[in-house]
């Protein structure tokens, strides 16, 4: 058994957009609805955020935080003045790593843009920007409210603010998208030499828009040729794939999503954010906050948490769902040092079979390293299946 707990990183989330977007199924809410006086209840949100923190604190067990990530909703639209007051609060609550990483998301749209200077004095060091897509037509049917422009001058003025590690968020398969559109999308946001790229096909999910009223999606062919040629574009300008729908420049890849998919820690704090914590008596289990933000900001912490243990019996598939997205070697003592578990013999079998139907391979099986092939990529779901209890 592992003596070691895992990594630790810190999820915060902002519930509040200006409109909802008819693709998006996050805890976001538009923002005019709970505002008074054209304003969002910031300071009752901060002191709950801080409640919500100093009740997870015991899980933080010794550990510096290695990464953050403000997510939303979208985090932008709060002031600057709200940013400066979290972020010393969260230095005086918790050690943090020596140059830890600290992401926030943020939308192109002009408003935003001028706050960008203070977020980085505030002690954000990476941005991730929501583009979509650089076409008129097709922001308008993703119900975004920038436009190309504002895109385009949003990393502009981030690298302006002091930001040098940034990520542009770009969808594909969008609704009578062709080959040549997608690739016009990705050529620009190239163009804009951003660090790292998420770059991710649209997927209707239930309890959106789109799913009550579904646009009309490209074809499979079209869908297959916009991955195969926006991959190779990718490689041919040095970004990598390194997850399913991650790409980054040598030395770039996200931290705090590396966490994530290696079976780390994380506390959730805000409107339905997740965690995942480890206890040093091998107890492994999920954490989720209320959704709603009226019942978040009206009830004590102890009111907003739901904690789901994971069974040891899931753990197997539990660690692979994550640690099967990133397409690097790992050894499966890695499921030791990231559960405090050995290492079943269920798990060795079904890397086993894995092996001998070409969806992992190893280099030298005996010390256990194995990777995701082509085909486990192209077959995540089958290669997943190995590991049902």
């Amino acid at each position: 058994m592992s003596t070691q707990l895992p990594p630790l990183s810190l999820y915060i989330h902002l519930p509040w957009c200006v409109r909802k977007c008819p693709y998006c199924d996050f805890n976001s809410h538009q923002a005019d609805r709970f505002e008074a006086n054209g304003k969002l209840p910031e300071d009752a949100y901060l002191a709950q955020l801080l409640a919500d923190l100093d009740a997870d604190l015991p899980y933080v067990a010794g550990r510096a935080i290695q990464t953050a990530f403000i997510g939303g909703g979208t985090p932008s639209l709060m002031s600057e003045d709200f940013y400066y007051r979290l972020m010393d609060a969260l230095r005086e609550k918790l050690t943090w790593a020596d140059n830890a990483e600290i992401t926030m998301e943020a939308n192109p749209g002009t408003f935003e843009q001028e706050k960008f200077r203070h977020f980085r004095q505030a002690g954000i060091n990476r941005l991730s920007i929501g583009i979509q897509s650089f076409q008129p037509n097709l922001l308008k049917t993703l119900g975004r409210i920038h436009n190309r422009d504002e895109a385009i001058q949003a990393v502009d003025k981030s690298r302006v603010a002091g930001f040098d590690n940034i990520n542009l968020d770009l969808m594909h398969g969008l609704p009578d998208q062709s080959l040549d559109m997608a690739l016009e999308d990705l050529s620009l946001a190239i163009e804009l030499n951003p660090e790292h790229l998420s770059w991710y096909q649209l997927t209707i999910e239930p309890n959106t828009e789109f799913y009550r009223r579904p646009p009309t999606l490209p074809e499979d062919n079209t869908l297959w040729g916009i991955q195969d040629a926006g991959q190779a574009l990718l490689t041919q300008h040095g970004y990598a794939q390194y997850e399913v729908s991650a790409n980054a420049k040598e030395n770039r890849r996200a931290a705090h999503n590396l966490n994530y998919w290696r079976f780390g820690d994380y506390i959730g704090i805000g409107a339905g954010a997740h965690g995942k914590i480890t206890l040093a008596n091998g107890e492994i289990f999920r954490t989720r906050k209320t959704r709603h933000p009226n019942h978040y900001l009206n009830n004590l912490p102890e009111a907003l948490v739901i904690k789901d243990a994971i069974e040891q019996a899931d753990l197997p598939l539990e660690f692979m769902m994550n640690r099967l997205r990133l397409f690097e070697t790992f050894e499966l003592q890695d499921y030791q040092r990231f559960t405090y578990q050995s290492v079943p013999d269920a798990l060795i079998k079904a890397c086993e079979i894995a092996l001998k139907q070409g969806l992992l391979e190893a280099d030298e099986w005996k010390n256990q390293r194995v990777t995701t092939t082509e085909k486990g990529k192209l077959f995540l779901n089958e290669l997943l299946e190995l590991f049902l209890p």
